[in-house]
């Protein structure tokens, strides 16, 4: 009697709407997903802003625990004007919320591709023919000054003190994922510190020193933070992948999604170690909450659409599914569809839902 064919398991993935368009946008990202053709479980969660208002912390236990037992996780933007005011601070949305997930789930490298789409190269701030540009930041997301202790502030208002540490093993671990993600580019890699004044930058550098003597088919440069930032203004077709710590890769990623058109474009990887023979990773889009338009149909969920391409590529190997993916959506823009954040003259305006249905279509 032949053997049966078990067909594999659906992927388990714990989605998390979080504040502002943050639902409305992930709502597009589940829908493309579920027209992907991948077999997919959806379990939702609280947290950020949503989660304060209904359970009284921005990240409850059943949304630890929702995570732990899912193979990736689908996450909108958390947080706004509404909950900057908790106190302690350590009950708002960025941190209780979405800095607390990162490091409970162990996620320790941020993946953030920044790549110019023809359709929208127009929508670019910089001079045509000097905006083109394919790179991806690898940022350390669980140490630096946004983790480090002691913090703390006094009682009159009158000092505060943040600090930023940085261990060998942690500097060791993001510089390796980083050769990693290079060797599947340009196998070019600009480290980004600022170790003319900064002890943990001498030590970052050191590290990826040491590192890139072992591992001879990458080149490495190094770069000072403020010449970064302007270089990716002068010419961002410089760079391949770009890797830093925890702070500077939040501000250069956001620089560099600006050079593309629309902070509204740009997806991001949040990855920790294996998990069950997956790389078990967060993803969301990298813009913000924009309370001010949620609920009007005016986001743009492109970004939530392609952060959720790559969790088909990162965690579950389906390559096929997440370039069907992408051609999508370089398919709508190219047709002239267009949220309002970057809508133009002789361009189609759409909503929300609207572009979600039209990447959905196009993957037929």
């Amino acid at each position: 009697m032949p053997l049966a064919i078990i067909p594999p398991m659906p992927y388990k993935v714990a989605v998390l709407p979080g504040d502002g368009i943050g639902p409305e946008v992930i709502d597009e990202a589940v829908k493309v997903l579920k027209a992907s053709g991948s077999e997919i479980e959806f379990e939702h969660g609280l947290l950020g802003g949503s989660a304060y208002d209904e359970v009284g912390t921005p990240l409850p236990a059943e949304t630890v625990e929702t995570c732990h037992d899912a193979d990736a996780v689908l996450m909108g933007a958390v947080g706004g004007p509404k909950w900057d005011k908790i106190e302690p601070a350590s009950m708002r949305p960025e941190i209780g919320g979405l800095l607390a997930i990162r490091r409970e789930l162990g996620l320790y490298a941020n993946i953030r591709p920044a790549k110019t789409l023809r359709p929208l190269i127009h929508a670019s701030p910089l001079k045509e023919g000097r905006n083109m540009m394919d790179l991806v930041v690898v940022r350390e997301l669980t140490g630096g000054i946004y983790f480090g202790e002691p913090r703390h502030r006094a009682a009159d208002g009158s000092r505060a003190v943040d600090s930023c540490v940085y261990t060998r093993a942690e500097i060791e671990r993001i510089t390796l994922r980083a050769f990693e993600i290079a060797r599947k580019r340009r196998s070019f890699v600009t480290h980004v510190d600022k170790a003319n004044v900064l002890e943990t930058s001498r030590l970052w550098r050191e590290v990826v020193d040491e590192l890139s003597t072992k591992n001879p088919d990458i080149s490495v440069h190094h770069m000072l933070v403020d010449n970064c930032a302007m270089q990716l203004i002068r010419d961002p077709g410089q760079f391949d992948v770009i890797l830093t710590e925890n702070m500077f890769g939040d501000i250069l990623s956001d620089e560099a999604s600006m050079i593309t058109g629309s902070l509204g474009l740009l997806p991001s990887a949040s990855l920790g170690e294996p998990k069950s023979g997956r790389v078990f990773g967060l993803y969301e889009p990298v813009h913000g909450s924009a309370p001010d338009i949620a609920g009007q149909g005016k986001a743009n969920p492109l970004a939530a659409i392609l952060s959720a391409a790559m969790m088909l590529r990162f965690s579950f190997g389906e390559e096929e599914q997440a370039d069907r993916i992408e051609c999508a959506v370089e398919s709508a823009l190219s047709e002239g569809l267009r949220t309002a954040d970057i809508f133009e003259a002789h361009t189609r305006l759409v909503s929300t839902s609207e572009m979600g249905d039209a990447i959905v279509a196009k993957m037929v």
